[in-house]
This record gives structure tokens, C-alpha cells and sequence, in this order.
């Protein structure tokens, strides 16, 4: 049975392109971002009329350049959302900040507080900077000559001291005239906007809610205006959602596959519960191990979260499939079942090197999806973002090979179903 994406249904005799959201800002918009000042709570960016007219001029010819580098499902490129510079890449959840009532700076930082070990028959997710992959590679990491690329994040990280609540309704508003308004003009039927999952969301600080699960599912009441507003607008809603794949590598000692699961499956249950009643073929879930350029040899295999992120009520599922350490993986739908009306949204090319991939090697990539779940139930995508990460010259070329080797592929499924 071939799925759906953005209620269209998807065809055998082309392969869709789509990306994972974040997009490379214009140096205008980079500019306009520097120059904006935040509120007295410290992360919340003012919006002026002057800022807002510059966004939507940009997400409107940004979805005509997408369009005209071969991409048939556009994004906003994450342009509404906070990114003060051109290598901050935590904008995908810190935006989130400045649309959620409750949440103070206070000394509590994910990014450099002190380790936590998790107590026998316990899971406790530590630090960030206290990565079992960060440890094993500390000299890498700490080395600015190293490669290696963390970036910076685009505003400092709060902690729940009362109740949460969205107020982020007139960003969000924003967000969906700008990229509705580019679709129109570019002509194409529909798009996606980025949005946090509540796993991510509850990795800042909680100085109010009694458990770690309370504070999951606080988030899920919040997301859900979120994710409610995009899809009654006629757009897939992304859930981004790096902690189903990335928390495994944030406890320590590590944990066995077993506890990691149950642990998880904690997540999986919060974001079914914000997605209730909503259509599956509007939203799309995207699980990556997290977009830093690192070694990430302590990444968990997708075959131990696969069911996980199969269980979640999603139409579509973008995972990472290009870069060396997760292309292997392509096997293990050898041996899974794709339930029907599904689409895998596979990366095809990479946001972790500079290397432009040939569009024959990125066709190659789609038909070994193709060949497994057919090609209707197959868009080509990005691993992860490519705004941040990457020269916006690099980016566009990989968007560029990226709807080429679509092209690639769709006329050799062709030639072989005929």
C-alpha cells in the first residue's frame, strides 16, 4: 500500500525530496538576527516589524530556490526560529524557549554541569559534555584544529520554575504565512515546519514538576498547540526528535538495550499523547544521533530504536542513512516491515562532511530504499540539517545532487517496472 505526505499521495513514477529542516540564513537575515536585542528574561528575542518583513521576503525565496534545486516538499529552513549567527545550530530546541511560559535562567546549564551516574536499576541522562563518545575522544573534542564542529547555541538554556505553557502563537503564526505565502508562489502543494518533541523539550532543567515524567508530559501539553496549529494550517508538522537516539549515549554507565527501551518508550508514549487525533500523513518524525561533526562511535544502532520509532503516530520517519557511521544501516529494512500507508524518509546525503556527493552515488542510496519498500513509500532526504553545518555554497550543492540523483533514480525504477 504506498503512504501518503502531506496528504498527497506518493507516486511510483518519481521519488519526492524533501530535507530535515534547517537551511543556511542569508547574511541579510544573519545580520538582522545579530542585531536583535532580548528581553529581560535573557532568551527571548524581540520581533519587529522591520525583522519580520525582512523574514518573510527571505522563506519566500527560499522556497522558490528549494523548488528550483529539485526539492518537491520545501521547508521554511527554520528562518523564524532563533539563530543570533551563522554557526549556531541549536535553534531546532532553543527556539522553543521563547514560546513557553514558565522558564527562568538560573545556574543550571545541560551544556557544563557536573556528570550524573545513574544508580543501579536507574537511568539518569548526565551532562551533555559528559558523552561516553566526548570522554573516549576528549583530546578530539577539546582540540579547535581537531575538525570537530559543536557550534554554538543561539541563546542561553532556562529551567521550569513554575507551570509551562505555550505562548509562542504569534511566532508560530509568522512561521506558517511566511512558508504558506512561498508555497503559493512557487506553486507547490504543501511544505513542512519544524517542531520540538518533549523528550528534547525536558532536557533543560526542571525546578518545579515532581519527576522527569511529569515534565515530559507537561511538554507534551505544549507541543501539541504546536503541532495542532501546523497541520489545521494544510502543512506536515517534523517532529524533531534527536533524544529517542542520542539519550543513549548521555547515561552513564552505559545501560543495557532492555532499560534503554523502557526508558525511552516513556517519550514515545508523551509525543503519541501530543499527536492524538491529528492526521499521520501531516506529520513526519525525524530521529537523528545528533548533527555535531564527531566521531559518534557510541552512537546506539537504529536496529535497538527502530520499533521505537516505528511506534510513534507518524506518517513519515527521517532517520540518518548517509553518513558513515549509520549508511550500513540500510539493512535492517531487509528484515523490518514497513507498515503499510508508511514512508521512510532516508538521508541521502550527509550535513557531516563537505564532500558534495554524486547524484549517482544518491541514486544508488534511493533505490537500495526503493528496492526494499518500493518507491512510492520513499522520499529522498537529508540526514540532518544542513544550516549551521555547512558553507551555505556546500549546502546548495547537495541539495543539488540531492534532487539530480532523485531524478536518477526515478528513471531507472521506471525502465526496470516497465
Amino acid at each position: 500500500m504506498a503512504g501518503t505526505m502531506e496528504g498527497i499521495p506518493m507516486s511510483p513514477d518519481r521519488i519526492s525530496t524533501s530535507h530535515a529542516g534547517s537551511l543556511p540564513r542569508t547574511p541579510e537575515l544573519i545580520a538582522a538576527n545579530a542585531a536583535r536585542t532580548f528581553a529581560a528574561d535573557g532568551f527571548t528575542l524581540e520581533r519587529t516589524p522591520e525583522f519580520e518583513s525582512l523574514l518573510a521576503a527571505a522563506v519566500l525565496d527560499l522556497v522558490q530556490r528549494q523548488k528550483d534545486l529539485g526539492i518537491t516538499i520545501p521547508g521554511d529552513g527554520e528562518y523564524g526560529k532563533a539563530m543570533s549567527n551563522a554557526v549556531d545550530y541549536g535553534a531546532w530546541w532553543t527556539y522553543s524557549f521563547q514560546r513557553t511560559a514558565g522558564l527562568e535562567l538560573t545556574e543550571f546549564n545541560p551544556i557544563t554541569a557536573a556528570p550524573v551516574r545513574s544508580e543501579p536499576g536507574t537511568i539518569r541522562l548526565t551532562s551533555f559534555g559528559d558523552r561516553r563518545d566526548w570522554t573516549r575522544f576528549a583530546a578530539a573534542y577539546s582540540d579547535p584544529e581537531s575538525g570537530i564542529q559543536l557550534g554554538r547555541n543561539a541563546t542561553a538554556f532556562p529551567t521550569a520554575t513554575g507551570p509551562i505553557s505555550y505562548i509562542g502563537h504569534e511566532a508560530l503564526s509568522s512561521d506558517i504565512a511566511n512558508l504558506t505565502a512561498g508555497l503559493a508562489a512557487a506553486d507547490l502543494p504543501s511544505g513542512f515546519i519544524t517542531a520540538l518533541s518533549p523528550g528534547s523539550a525536558s532536557r533543560i532543567g526542571n525546578g518545579f514538576y515532581g519527576s522527569e515524567e511529569e515534565f515530559i508530559w507537561a511538554w507534551a501539553d505544549v507541543l501539541r498547540e504546536e503541532y495542532k496549529a501546523i497541520v489545521d494550517a494544510g502543512l506536515t508538522v517534523q517532529i524533531d526528535d534527536p533524544s529517542i537516539a542520542e539519550n543513549w549515549d548521555q547515561i552513564n554507565p552505559e545501560p543495557t538495550v532492555e532499560d534503554y527501551q523502557r526508558f525511552t518508550q516513556i517519550r514515545v508514549e508523551a509525543l503519541n499523547y501530543a499527536l492524538r487525533g491529528l492526521p499521520e500523513d501531516q506529520i513526519r518524525f525525524h530521529v537523528c544521533w545528533g548533527s555535531w561533526h564527531g566521531p559518534h562511535t557510541t552512537d546506539i544502532p537504529f536496529a535497538d530504536i527502530v520499533d521505537l520509532v516505528l511506534g510513534i503516530n507518524a506518517g513519515s520517519y527521517s532517520f540518518e542513512a548517509a553518513n558513515v557511521r549509520h549508511e550500513h544501516e540500510w539493512t535492517i529494512w531487509q528484515d523490518k516491515q514497513l507498515p503499510d500507508g508508511k514512508v521512510l524518509v532516508p538521508g541521502v546525503v550527509s550535513h557531516a562532511t563537505n564532500v558534495v556527493e554524486h547524484p549517482e552515488l544518491v541514486a544508488q542510496r534511493i533505490e537500495r530504499f526503493a528496492s526494499l519498500v518500493g518507491p512510492e513509500n520513499v522520499v529522498a532526504g537529508t540526514d540532518c540539517g544542513l544550516g549551521g553545518r555547512l558553507h551555505p555554497d556546500i549546502a546548495v550543492a547537495k541539495l543539488e545532487s540531492l534532487g539530480r540523483g532523485a531524478e536518477i533514480a526515478a528513471g531507472r525504477l521506471r525502465r526496470r517496472a516497465a
